[in-house]
């Protein structure tokens, strides 16, 4: 198996790569004001715009993950959707990047990674427009397909042209811009999620507004260089070594361009085969990239993201209060949680952080699952007892005094059998009903109480809970969010990155469609507490395969690492 004994030899051939592009720099680049900043210093201005360009894909890809917990508050009212609508329309996405996940490394192999952003960014834009002028359900679960498929490919090609452009002792850094723009777009989800909650059709407003970025990053990308490495693969050195110099800022990349080229002459013989041979040690090294998405997903952060708001009130908080602290607070930690990350990884490596990360995740789930246990929450199914118009109540908070009853009547009505036809045999009336009914709601106060039953919280017990919370989305945004992506785009053949980039990617969607699909039987079944010692043990077993089998790369080329790996 891949481990981390060939660190030390990594480090001293990175110390003599880094001497050779410290000479090949040109003095005009270094009195860029970029090169004043310490951790901006060897990467090239073109470089480090070029990698925003491309990491806005991670922005547009936190947006649309977080987007729907807002937008299907307001459209299960207008829709009136059930409970097994609510889910399909939330796991269409994973369905569409579990598709694109398995097809896209192709694409991103034979034509190149650049091509596939800006065919992402279109697809994008198609999907938003295909949810804007319908009020429909079928048509809703085509555009969230659609922006899967988007989300997935950006996601797999983004990490690979950044690491590819990236000077080896800022690919770090750079790579791990796209795990900012992610925690970034998240929490601008949440933030439209707020600002529209109470607008009518604010719904189509949340969706629309990814459109103008989305155009802009497809013309943008169009103007930025290819991968100099996918050009090598393609025999077009001439182009590569452009390329390079415009990367580097220097007027000589011969150098790098040899590197290279010697490197990639073996690896553009792979076949995708290959990565389940021993040839090179890809075995190892594709085992080592399937585990490490295998324990991003189950050391639980997508759900306990997800029903954040339903735990804290499960434990006290009320609704308005909850639904704040697990949207937009959550959303800032995960951001400036990965800051220092993203800017200091060059420095102290994304073994590092992994193990840090890996580390504080389970003092924090063993205090939240004890918690849990104190508490004796009766963690009902969420889906049952917050339905609909339990989350919009809980979202406007301006409500006239009505009683649960009859809002539980008249959405009983509205989700009869009789209603799950779809919309193409909906009757105009009904949605007017709904609106009809959402207008009569403005104004007053809510008398809703909470369908979750637990005993009084005390408050010390309340707050801990919080602060364990908080502490695990920290934990997880400095260390398995952002690294597991950046090792991933380290270790694996420039020839056959892209399809060993999507094989890893498919399993990291399927695993979350899976894991959310059957959170709330586990739940109810063994309870919340037990949930989270079961991400514990999860957290347990990531940092012991990060301490025995992921080598540290810091300061060293991907030819480096290549050529290390393939070692037995």
């Amino acid at each position: 198996m891949v481990s981390g004994q060939s660190t030390e030899d990594l480090g001293q051939q990175s110390q003599r790569m880094r001497a050779g592009e410290d000479e090949e720099s040109s003095p005009g680049s270094r009195r860029h004001p970029l090169r004043k900043l310490p951790f901006f210093s060897g990467c090239g201005t073109f470089t480090f715009l070029s990698s925003v360009v491309a990491a806005i894909s991670g922005l547009l890809m936190g947006y649309e993950l977080g987007l729907i917990s807002g937008a299907l508050l307001q459209m299960s009212s207008i829709l009136a959707l059930s409970c097994k609508e609510q889910e399909i329309i939330v796991s269409s996405l994973l369905f569409g990047a579990l598709f694109a996940s398995l097809t896209g490394g192709f694409l991103i192999d034979r034509f190149g990674r650049r091509l596939a952003i800006i065919i992402a960014s279109s697809l994008l834009v198609l999907g938003s427009l295909i949810l804007l002028p319908y009020e429909s359900y079928g048509i809703l679960i085509v555009g969230r397909i659609v922006i899967g498929i988007s989300i997935s490919l950006s996601s797999i090609a983004t990490c690979v042209y950044i690491a590819e452009i990236a000077p080896q002792h800022r690919r770090g850094l750079l790579v791990s811009l796209n795990e900012l723009m992610i925690v970034t777009g998240i929490l601008f989800a949440y933030i439209s999620n707020y600002a529209f909650a109470s607008i009518t059709h604010g719904w189509k407003y949340m969706f629309g507004l990814v459109i103008p970025l989305g155009a802009l990053q497809a013309i943008a990308m169009y103007f930025l260089p290819p991968s100099p490495r996918f050009l090598v693969m393609k025999n077009n050195d001439e182009a590569a070594r452009r390329v390079l110099e415009k990367l580097r800022e220097t007027s000589d990349a011969t150098k790098e361009l040899t590197v290279i080229k010697s490197s990639l002459k073996d690896e553009h013989q792979y076949s995708f085969l290959d990565l389940f041979r021993s040839k090179n040690n890809m075995r190892a090294r594709m085992l080592v990239g399937l585990t490490l998405v295998f324990f991003v997903q189950t050391t639980g952060q997508p759900n306990i993201l997800f029903y954040a708001s339903t735990v804290l009130k499960s434990v006290g908080f009320q609704s308005n209060e909850a639904a704040s602290l697990a949207s937009t607070g959550v959303g800032v930690v995960k951001v400036v949680s990965t800051v220092p990350a993203t800017v200091f990884v060059d420095q102290v490596g994304s073994k590092t952080f992994l193990c840090i990360g890996s580390s504080v995740m389970v003092v924090s789930l063993v205090t939240m699952g004890l918690v849990n246990r104190n508490i004796n929450v009766n963690f009902t199914n969420v889906c049952r007892s917050q339905s609909p118009e339990d989350f919009f109540l809980q979202r406007t908070g301006n409500l006239t005094s009505v009683t649960n009853g009859s809002l539980k009547d008249f959405f009983a009505s509205m989700a009869s059998p009789e209603r799950l036809s779809f919309d193409a045999q909906r009757s105009p009336d009904v949605a007017r009903t709904g609106e009809l009914n959402r207008t009569a709601l403005a104004g007053g106060q809510s008398t809703m109480g909470s369908h979750m039953e637990s005993e009084e919280v005390p408050v010390v017990l309340k707050w801990l809970l919080l602060a364990s919370l908080l502490v695990y989305v920290a934990a997880f945004s400095i260390g398995l969010g952002p690294m597991s992506w950046l090792v991933l785009s380290e270790i694996f053949p420039g020839g056959i990155r892209g399809r060993a980039m999507a094989l890893t990617s498919s399993m990291n969607w399927g695993i979350n469609l899976l894991i959310s699909l059957t959170f709330l039987t586990v739940t109810e079944l063994i309870g919340l507490s037990w949930v989270c010692f079961i991400y514990t043990i999860m957290s347990l077993a990531s940092l012991a395969f990060v301490i025995v089998f992921i080598p540290e790369t810091k300061g060293c080329s991907l030819e480096q690492i290549s050529v290390e790996l393939a070692k037995q």
